[in-house]
């Protein structure tokens, strides 16, 4: 088929920002390179984030400038064209369909969930976005971040143990979602995945959609097979279900000219075109706020600094007021939650007694303390708030 290599070039740019996002993942990890939080590249942290931002202009901790950047990005790109990021760029989207691949080679086919099951369960994503949103804004933090299978992922280049003691519950979800995707395709973008949620709704406004001529289809079926949301494109006449998450696989894959095609309003967009606009309206942006600074989250570039409601306001170049005194004048940027109190000292190049001593901590803390753990012992230590200036 002619639309073969729009597939495959899809493949490739999902499995390309699968292989970047975990690169990043692993050289924060490490401490290498002065990269950011994943909370701050995921468009989700700038959702949470958004009641704190237009209330007092601050940011939840580990939220960047460029987090707000890039969920304002895939706003507009949800209104456009609808869950497009979903099937094009989200790189957990990737993993699940590329497990979805492994789980038809192992098996032949695919379980088919049933729809008594299967409409209410697509709910739980709605519910998951509201218990989340409205948690984060309550308690200014990213509340979610414990039970989050992606934060799991990320985490796991720090190994399995130290993963199940910070994301328990994310752990779980992520091998549920492996799992999930192995036996059905894109488990959690159709049960969990708050993000998508918020993409489906916004989505509903977007005039881009799949449309279907019935003079030229010959009722194959082939679009409803490949669709890994599991729409039945082959009785619809235009998809504009808010569970369309712009992978083009129904299009892509159909065998009669003209039967399926990409509408923008009323005007055909052709798939490459389509993937086109959608990756520059994505990383223009996102390129423009690297090259400002706005995703620094240690050296120079956007600081923050402690604002109203525990939050962070932006401020360029200058470091927070009141920094040195609250931190001891030690540089937390390659400074992880996982090193412990000995790590911080070896890193910092001081006597760990110093190092007490500039945190203000009792030297009853076990030096094999973790520093996100430091908290259990003295309630009013917080390294993340340290960690964010």
């Amino acid at each position: 088929m002619k639309n073969k290599p729009i597939r495959v070039i899809r493949l490739i740019l999902l499995a390309l920002f699968l292989i970047a996002i975990t690169e990043v993942a692993y050289l924060h990890q490490t401490g290498k390179g002065g990269i950011p939080s994943i909370h701050a590249l995921c468009p989700f942290g700038g959702l949470e984030s958004l009641y704190m931002f237009f209330t007092t202009g601050s940011f939840i901790s580990k939220i960047l400038t460029g987090t707000m950047v890039l969920f304002f990005v895939t706003l507009l790109l949800a209104i456009l064209f609808r869950r497009s990021f979903c099937g094009l760029i989200c790189p957990f989207g990737a993993m699940q369909e590329f497990f979805g691949m492994l789980g038809r080679k192992l098996m032949r086919k695919q379980i088919k969930m049933p729809a008594i099951i299967d409409r209410p369960l697509r709910w739980l994503k709605y519910i998951v976005l509201a218990v989340t949103a409205i948690f984060a804004f309550v308690t200014a933090g990213l509340w979610m971040s414990s039970y989050d299978p992606w934060a799991a992922y990320t985490h796991l280049s720090t190994g399995l143990s130290n993963v199940w003691g910070m994301f328990p519950l994310g752990l779980i979800l992520l091998i549920v979602t492996i799992i999930g995707s192995i036996v059905y395709d894109r488990f959690l973008c159709k049960y969990l995945c708050p993000m998508g949620a918020f993409y489906a709704i916004v989505g509903k406004i977007s005039p881009h959609k799949v449309a279907r001529d019935a003079d030229s289809c010959t009722n194959c079926g082939i679009c409803s097979k490949k669709c890994p949301m599991n729409i039945d494109v082959a009785t619809k006449m235009t998809v504009t279900s808010a569970e369309c998450i712009g992978c083009q696989k129904c299009v892509t894959n159909c065998p009669s000219k003209g039967a399926l095609s990409l509408k923008t309003a009323k005007h055909t967009v052709k798939p490459a075109v389509t993937i086109i606009l959608v990756l520059a309206l994505f990383f223009a942006p996102l390129f423009i706020s690297q090259s400002v600074g706005a995703f620094a989250g240690g050296g120079g570039g956007m600081r923050m600094e402690e604002g109203q409601g525990g939050g962070m306001n932006m401020e360029n170049g200058q470091q927070a007021e009141g920094t040195d005194q609250q931190t001891g004048g030690l540089d937390f940027s390659g400074i992880m939650g996982r090193n412990t109190i000995q790590d911080a000292a070896n890193i910092w190049g001081i006597d760990i007694k110093e190092v007490y001593q500039k945190l203000g901590i009792p030297e009853t803390v076990p030096a094999d303390t973790m520093m996100k753990d430091i908290k259990n012992y003295v309630p009013t230590f917080d390294f993340e708030k340290l960690k964010g200036h």
